[in-house]
């Protein structure tokens, strides 16, 4: 892997850490958009490593929590990088970039609320349906927040990537 490679990559987890940190509504974050960033740009054996790092690197600092609700919230936030691959790593487009989102925030909601219901209800099709209703506004920060920080990363890439060479000769 090229050296700049591992700097973004890098600088990747320390900012989304850092945002994991600042004040922010509940669940709008910018780690399901880490992830479908990463699938779309990284090689597939390593592109796991940003969304898993700023999370291991956030929670380390701001504390873990149950076991079973935080290895479905990994595997929730794992997901968003394997859909960034499927959906975004030949072609992107609006279309594709909105599939992407609503795609991963899903995913999100469902593996981490069923981890959720694993913890804190009871052990019935009723308490799961009743966790999954009671997280339902959370799905929309979820929406809100991998919609904000997926235009911002990959529009803030294209727009580098378009204006690079301008600033080499400046």
């Amino acid at each position: 892997m090229p050296r700049s490679q591992l700097t973004t990559i890098v600088l990747l987890i320390l900012l989304v850490a850092a945002a994991r940190l600042l004040p922010h509504p509940m669940n709008i974050t910018p780690v399901g958009a880490l992830g479908l960033f990463a699938g779309a740009m990284l090689p597939a054996r390593i592109m796991w490593l940003l969304p898993i790092g700023a999370l291991l690197l956030g929670d380390s600092l701001i504390g873990f929590y149950a076991l079973p609700i935080l290895l479905m919230v990994y595997l929730g936030f794992a997901a968003s990088a394997l859909i960034g691959r499927a959906l975004l790593a030949h072609r992107r487009t609006p279309c594709r970039l909105g599939a992407a989102v609503l795609a991963s925030a899903s995913v999100f909601f469902l593996l981490s609320n069923f981890g959720a219901w694993l913890v804190l209800y009871p052990p019935t099709l009723a308490g799961l349906l009743q966790c999954y209703v009671n997280a339902l506004p959370f799905f929309g920060n979820s929406l809100l927040g991998d919609t904000f920080y997926t235009l911002l990363m990959f529009g803030g890439y294209e727009w580098i990537s378009r204006h690079q060479d301008s600033w080499r000769y400046a």
